[in-house]
């Protein structure tokens, strides 16, 4: 096991602060020079602002990666750490430890009080802040802030850094530990040769191999190429945030690029070894403990599994009590029937299954039970409501419930049976009486009732047995009405049809009786009118017989004079 020095970081860490301390807009860069030599000071003071503004944009993002497990987020990396509260979360997330509570206040002082409690942690955990105080985060020195952001990272990030070799020999520094582990990593990848973390990882390859060491199934390394760097860098950068959760710290432009910069590489590589690492020992702790736990395992999963079908059985249970305890059936016989054929379905196929898995609790229960002796655990207690007693007796009520609904399904099945008796026969009896009906309608319309007053008279009487017909037919009426009458009560399904006919029938019959006192009342002015006519046949008939006689006796009348 090689382990990076701490020491030999802070050294590095401290060099870095002593340089970036150095005043860059003195001695040096005033220093009058040729014009070569000012082309050559003012391309090195860019390449320095160059380096600054990529390790600025690294570093924020670094940042807010981690603060963003506290919900904070920084804009400017120069501006944000200065009133120290930042830089407080920032190391207590980074250290897991709590510091200080920042001092309440927008004022210098305050912001120098809170920075200074933050380096002081930081001296704590041994690490050397010399030639940097909290006055000059306060003012946003940027050489420095980024400085001590290097520092921090060197501090939490790196310095941890483990790597195990086959001769157990041990790294100079943190930084050498971490780039034998790259290539370590990438060992046996073609045109993939880290030696350094600045210009060896401008092609892309390095963070494409990386990945592909680890999950072979994100990247197809065999179709890369050196020529294309930005699109290798792009999709490791891509591949790497959407997949792993890493950061996003560097763009393809600021790698491939001719100086990239150290630090900001390394920030970032860190974080795939940090992210690859954890991966790492959770495989292996994963299967460790797996090893001892697998007994405990499969006897928590039978128990959630007793859990889990103890409760869908009771569910079921509450369910179906709820539907069969439901005493609204359906208002027509086929209804009822199918009603009737959905609870015998359930009582034949649905509840013998779930009858069974009764049955499979209790001896799955029972297995549980002798896993854990077996183990010398605690033998398990069902949860409350979920006990084979509490079963029985859910099991129990549902029993009755469904004793209930098989007696109501019975008992509204011959109520709608006999509703339907009562439906076919009012049918047959109001059919036999609008064709009876139709009949007599037809017969009293005529008025055939002769020329002669026997034929009048005959008239009459077939008249009048017609009405006695009629009067003794309205009881048969009166059944029908009781009838509809009888299936309203009861809530008969059809029963605007049946009261429609009902309806139709008694104004029929109401025509009927309306027609046969009309056709009495001509039949009575004929017979009337008949017997007028035969008063007056009968006095001309006398009247000819007295002209008769008359002339009889002026015969003998004459007779005798002579």
């Amino acid at each position: 096991m090689a382990n990076a020095s701490p020491d030999l970081d802070n050294a590095e860490a401290q060099r870095q602060l002593n340089n970036n301390n150095r005043p860059i807009s003195s001695g040096f860069w005033e220093t009058e020079c040729t014009s070569s030599k000012l082309f050559e000071c003012s391309r090195i003071k860019a390449l320095a602002d160059e380096r600054d503004a990529v390790q600025k944009k690294t570093f924020t993002k670094w940042v807010n990666s981690h603060l963003a497990r506290v919900s904070c987020r920084i804009s400017d990396l120069y501006n944000d750490l200065r009133d120290g509260y930042m830089l407080t979360r920032l190391l207590e997330v980074l250290s897991g430890e709590l510091l200080p509570r920042p001092t309440r206040g927008r004022m210098r002082i305050h912001c120098l009080e809170n920075v200074d409690k933050a380096l002081q942690f930081l001296k704590e955990q041994r690490v050397h802040l010399e030639n940097v105080g909290s006055h000059d985060i306060v003012d946003g020195n940027h050489r420095l802030t980024l400085g001590l952001i290097w520092t921090i990272i060197l501090r939490f990030q790196i310095q941890v850094i483990k790597i195990e070799t086959e001769d157990n020999r041990e790294t100079r520094s943190a930084k050498d530990a971490l780039l034998l582990w790259c290539q370590m990593k990438t060992a046996g990848y073609p045109e993939v040769n880290i030696q350094n973390f600045t210009t060896c990882w401008r092609d892309g390859l390095a963070f494409n191999a990386l990945i592909h060491r680890h999950r072979p199934d994100l990247i197809e390394f065999h179709k890369l190429t050196r020529s294309n760097a930005t699109h290798n860098l792009q999709q490791a950068f891509n591949i790497a945030e959407q997949h792993l959760g890493l950061t996003k710290l560097l763009d393809p432009e600021d790698v491939n690029t001719e100086n990239p910069d150290e630090k900001s590489i390394i920030t970032y590589v860190v974080s795939y070894y940090h992210y690859f690492s954890k991966m790492k020992a959770l495989i292996v702790e994963g299967k460790r403990v797996g090893k001892v736990l697998d007994n405990c395992i499969e006897a928590e999963k039978i128990v959630n599994r007793y859990d889990a079908l103890a409760s869908d059985l009771l569910e079921w249970i509450e369910k179906t009590i709820a539907v069969i305890s439901n005493q609204k059936f359906a208002n027509s016989l086929t209804g009822v029937q199918q009603q009737l054929q959905a609870f015998t379905t359930y009582c034949t196929i649905e509840k013998p299954i779930k009858f069974q898995e009764k049955g499979n609790l209790e001896v799955l229960l029972f297995t549980i039970q002798s896993k854990l002796r077996a183990n010398n655990q605690k033998p398990y207690v069902p949860n409350d409501g979920k006990l084979i007693s509490d079963i029985n007796k859910a099991w129990e009520r549902l029993e009755k419930a469904e004793h209930e609904r098989g007696v109501a399904l019975r008992k509204e099945l011959i109520r709608q049976e006999k509703l339907e008796l009562l439906a076919q026969r009012f049918d047959h009896k109001t059919t036999m009486r609008q064709a009876w009906l139709n009949e007599n309608q037809r017969l009293v319309s005529q008025d055939n009732f002769g020329y002669d007053l026997p034929a009048v008279e005959a008239a009459m009487k077939k008249h009048e047995a017609i009405e006695a017909d009629i009067a003794s037919y309205e009881e048969r009426i009166g059944v029908v009405v009781e009838l509809a009458a009888e299936m309203e009560v009861e809530g008969y399904y059809d029963i605007r049809r049946i009261l429609a006919r009902k309806e139709n029938i008694l104004g029929q019959w109401s025509l009927l009786k309306e027609l046969v006192a009309g056709r009495r009342t001509r039949l009575e002015k004929n017979l009337a009118l008949q017997k007028t006519f035969q008063d007056m046949v009968y006095m001309i008939d006398w009247m000819e017989d007295m002209q008769v006689l008359e002339s009889v006796r002026d015969v003998k009348r004459k007779g005798h004079y002579t």
